[in-house]
């Protein structure tokens, strides 16, 4: 009897102290608001049935930190390292040259290690550039509520936005979760959808929702526009944006993303985002200029976010946290040397086909153009951390598959490269 208590004592500590410690963002509902994250707390309490992200997705939300807070000293990234360079000129030695890449080994209590190829060209950085959305919106947060985040966090929870027109069209799915009956699917956005500010940046950082961009672009404008009256009602807010010129809008627009960008020391050269993510968006918010990305930017952005300098401190954590890998790992995330490790990942893809002989066009192999984009921060199990930007334009080959392969070859050159 005695034996029988103690068992089921301990077995209901170890539910206790799990229930306490699930992994992030599985543990982030309470402070999000975001809804499949309940339904991940209770795919992993058991609750229901379902998919769990793999062992290197599960971090703990107070697990997740900074690693270079305050590091003003480092305004860029070091000079090359000549064995990291040596390595990285000989993996791509017999690969296309459109591939520009930057590598950046900030393992603490090591040496900084960096090597890159061709970081200055020029790419079309497909949704990668949802980051810089994700930097505007952060940065009229703050102008909202300079010194009050917990006044940013409540108004990303609780402040809700219906999708509208603003989202059409995208072919992109997002998860949905009734937390009420528990029924979890994923669809298209559909106009008549309201979700929190929290779970719209989450759908355009996640799933990699165009939709989802848009509209949180919009309302970054909206607070830029509106500035301590945001959010004001609904007809207001239609009012403004009905009766402004779509080029007046666009300029509000470029200069709430570029803004904080340029104070982070990224300038337009080294990125920049020259359209909405859905064609009625375009139309009503013309943003001046195209879209372009480099290596060199991408890897400042990141140096940044570990400095606490995306917007601030605050922001940065909170955009690192967003960018934690816990829905399906794709492209250069998806490499199976990497599922016990931690990462921070986005990407980006456009590809276009044209006619040709004995060609078949299929997903991530453009034959007139096939751009593939990847930016990770990988936290290896046995502590090493390092940053990798990666662009590429290389026609016919399936680039998500290139992407994949190419993440298992930085990761062993970076090991050796501890280890030697």
């Amino acid at each position: 009897m005695r034996r029988s208590l103690i068992v089921a004592l301990c077995a209901g500590l170890v539910a206790f102290l799990a229930a306490f410690h699930l992994p992030y963002p599985i543990d982030g509902y309470d402070l999000t608001g975001i809804r499949r994250l309940l339904y991940l707390e209770r795919v992993q309490n058991g609750e229901l049935e379902g998919d769990l992200p793999p062992e290197g997705a599960r971090k703990s939300l107070m697990d997740i930190q900074l690693h270079l807070p305050g590091a003003d000293s480092l305004d860029t990234v070091p000079a090359p390292d000549p064995a990291l360079q040596r390595r990285l000129q000989r993996l791509f030695a017999d690969r296309d040259d459109s591939y520009g890449i930057t590598v950046f080994d900030i393992t603490p209590g090591a040496p900084a290690r960096y090597a890159e190829l061709r970081p200055t060209n020029r790419y079309q950085p497909g949704s990668v550039g949802k980051l810089a959305i994700a930097t505007g919106f952060f940065a009229e947060l703050r102008r909202r509520y300079p010194d009050r985040p917990e006044r940013r966090r409540a108004l990303l929870k609780e402040h809700t936005v219906q999708a509208g027109q603003w989202i059409v069209s995208d072919h992109h799915t997002i998860p949905l979760f009734d937390p009420e009956t528990n029924d979890y699917t994923r669809r298209q956005p559909r106009p008549s959808d309201v979700f929190s500010l929290y779970e719209w940046v989450d759908f355009m950082l996640s799933p990699s929702s165009n939709a989802a961009a848009s509209v949180v672009w919009k309302e970054a404008t909206l607070m830029r526009a509106f500035g301590d009256e945001y959010p004001a009602s609904e007809e207001r807010e239609q009012q403004f944006l009905e009766s402004t010129p779509a080029d007046s809008l666009g300029r509000i627009a470029h200069r709430v993303v570029h803004e904080p960008l340029d104070a982070a020391g990224i300038p337009e050269r080294m990125w920049r985002l020259g359209s909405f993510f859905t064609h009625t968006a375009s139309r009503r918010i013309d943003v001046p200029g195209g879209s372009i990305g480099t290596p060199q930017g991408l890897m400042r952005w990141m140096l940044r976010l570990e400095q606490g300098r995306i917007v601030d401190p605050w922001s940065s954590l909170e955009l690192k946290r967003l960018l934690y890998m816990t829905g399906n790992r794709i492209r250069y995330a998806s490499a199976p040397t990497l599922r016990d490790d931690a990462v921070y990942f986005k990407s980006g893809s456009l590809y276009s086909c044209e006619e040709e002989e004995g060609f078949t066009c299929e997903p991530y192999t453009g034959n007139r153009f096939n751009y593939m984009n990847s930016i990770a921060i990988v936290e290896t199990a046995d502590g090493r951390v390092y940053m990798v930007a990666m662009m590429s334009n290389v026609l016919r080959v399936n680039s998500a598959v290139e992407h994949q392969s190419l993440a298992t070859f930085i990761e062993r050159i970076v090991a050796d490269l501890h280890e030697g």
